[in-house]
């Protein structure tokens, strides 16, 4: 949620001309990522969970990337996106240990 509500922050800085644009996307992606773990959590079995994971950890990168092109346009200083980049990254590995824990478990 921390990591939603600063990519809201962010973006609420950007140019008005990128709100059907880029601010839409960034935004759309990180809704995706927690909407993605909650309904993977919600499904029947692990398998169907680690691939919502799977998906998830593919709108972080997403998220991370979105935020890497504001700085280079000049929307975001890249000070002002470190912390949001840390949250994406932070997420990112939580994700990403659930995943290899739920292939060991499909494993044995």
């Amino acid at each position: 949620m921390d990591l939603v509500v600063g990519v809201y922050g962010e973006t609420k800085r950007w140019p008005s001309a990128e709100a059907y644009g880029l601010t839409n996307q960034v935004r759309r992606a990180v809704v995706s990522i927690l909407s993605n773990i909650a309904e993977g959590q919600g499904r029947s079995g692990d398998r169907e969970f680690l691939q919502f994971l799977s998906i998830a950890h593919g709108s972080i990168r997403e998220v991370e990337t979105q935020l890497l092109i504001s700085a280079r346009l000049g929307y975001s200083a890249q000070h002002d996106i470190e912390q949001v980049m840390e949250q994406a990254a932070e997420v990112g590995r939580l994700v990403q240990g659930h995943i290899r824990r739920l292939r060991r478990e499909l494993d044995d």
